[in-house]
């Protein structure tokens, strides 16, 4: 997600901004439980996948708007 910055700058942004790790937490484990319900591992009730998908683009939106303004 965050292949083009410095990872030192993600590194220190995770140790350091209790906000942003629990963000970028929440967007992991909702990428493992997306990669676990399309390969049939995590059952769920029609249109989870969908939600669940929406919910990662929105954490992961979240985390990049929280890091380039920490840049600014």
């Amino acid at each position: 997600m965050f292949e083009a910055h410095p990872q030192s700058e993600i590194h220190a942004l995770l140790q350091n901004d209790r906000e942003f790790r629990r963000l970028y937490q929440r967007h992991q484990k909702l990428d493992r439980q997306v990669a676990d319900a399309s390969c049939g591992a995590l059952p769920l009730a029609p249109g989870a996948l969908s939600q669940m998908k929406r919910e990662k683009l929105a954490a992961k939106q979240h985390l990049l708007r929280w890091f380039e303004s920490r840049l600014n």
